[in-house]
């Protein structure tokens, strides 16, 4: 199968050394965890029943934002309905880039917050679905939609919320190749079957499409105690995969290397769950997933078109495009770049020079930087960090 392009932003939990980690390695099988049905029922009786708000959560695993929200993401949540809000459990908020007239979907989308806030962004001409395995909170969703698109002055609605499982978008009536981009807030962690989530989310997104999810990463595999405990389930903690492993379900699903967005720690408020996780940070990641065709490396150059980025698109860890600037670019990001929605953001030049682009003062190519915990410590570090995007930090910083 052709490689798309995805967005995945998965957040990972790192428990202190030699204690819990990770949930499985590339696939679906192998853990000593409970059932998917059993998971499935658990994990719906946890946000349709004990949890009527996000603030009864115990920790912040499902309520943290990584990284600033641009300023036409910020109003669009301001017009979203406020008991949609209070129902929202994500881990982030995930919204990327160029979106107008785009199709959307929203794996494990909940109460429907983000779906709302993409309804606005891909305008009347684009659509959003999203899907859910929690009856009660897709119930919520579908109670806004009146609301929403009166407030949004659209004729006709362009959301749907579908009750089902995102193992089997099928099941749904979601048919290949129908969707430009696949999101996920807080929820891949939810299930046993990580591979299962991503071979349909290949599935159904278009050809050069992007999966961009927001989630939590473990540092190491998990330790049987933690993928047993119901409640850690329920706090999206149990279910982290270990980062590593990402990289593996991947590349057997058909997706390109995953492209690392941002990191930030997770925290937790609660004592006992504190001591079956252990006294080391638990963290969270933001992960983007591209595919696309095989090309050489590059050069290119970003027309600053993409509206609330005009200056500079912060694409990832590693790449920060800005406006005007010569950027080498490897093959991957090469690929990623011409098969996908951005082609028309970026004049794209065959082979890179050997060394940084002019005004770059890295000279060289930089190793990517893909481990989570390995740039939540580049983040914390103190002073100015050396480059670890495609353009150059402070002038002096190499």
């Amino acid at each position: 199968m052709e490689a798309r392009r995805g967005v995945a932003r998965d957040a990972g939990a790192e428990h202190g050394p030699g204690r819990a980690e990770s949930v499985r390695g590339a696939g679906a099988g192998g853990m000593a965890t409970p059932c998917r049905e059993q998971i499935h029922q658990e994990v719906q009786d946890y946000y349709g029943k004990e949890l009527q708000k996000s603030e009864d959560l115990k920790t912040n695993a499902c309520v943290t934002s990584a990284r600033p929200l641009p300023k036409a993401v910020r109003d669009a949540l301001e017009h979203v309905h406020e008991e949609v809000v209070a129902r929202y459990y994500g881990c982030g908020l995930v919204i990327p880039e160029c979106l107008l007239s785009c199709r959307i979907l929203d794996l494990g989308c909940g109460s429907g917050r983000d779906c709302y806030v993409l309804s606005q962004l891909v305008g009347e001409q684009g659509h959003v679905t999203g899907i859910d395995m929690t009856e009660g909170q897709v119930e919520v969703a579908k109670k806004h939609i009146a609301y929403h698109m009166n407030k949004f002055g659209y004729r006709k609605p362009n959301v749907e919320f579908l009750h089902g499982y995102m193992e089997k978008l099928g099941d749904a009536g979601l048919a290949d190749e129908s969707y430009d981009i696949v999101i996920s807030n807080c929820v891949i962690n939810l299930t046993p079957d990580k591979k299962a989530v991503l071979q349909e989310a290949f599935r159904v997104l278009k050809p050069g499409g992007e999966m961009y999810f927001s989630d939590v990463y473990a540092s190491q595999r998990l330790s049987e105690t933690i993928r047993k405990h119901r409640v850690l389930w329920g706090e999206c903690l149990a279910g982290a995969l270990y980062w590593r492993d990402l990289y593996s379900i991947t590349e057997e699903v058909g997706f390109s290397p995953p492209c690392l967005v941002t990191a930030s720690p997770i925290t937790i408020g609660d004592k006992e769950l504190e001591g079956i996780i252990g006294e080391g940070p638990t963290r969270e990641c933001q992960l983007q997933v591209p595919g696309g065709s095989r090309a050489g490396p590059g050069q290119v150059i970003y027309n600053g078109g993409i509206m609330g980025h005009e200056r500079e698109l912060v694409f990832d860890a590693n790449f920060t495009f800005k406006e005007g600037e010569v950027v080498d670019v490897d093959a991957e990001m090469a690929a990623i770049l011409q098969s996908s929605r951005f082609a028309e953001e970026f004049l794209i030049r065959a082979g890179a020079s050997a060394t940084a682009a002019q005004g770059n003062c890295c000279k060289g190519a930089k190793e990517k930087i893909c481990n989570p915990f390995q740039l939540l410590e580049q983040l914390a570090a103190p002073g100015p960090a050396c480059c670890p995007r495609g353009t150059c930090g402070p002038p002096g910083c190499c």
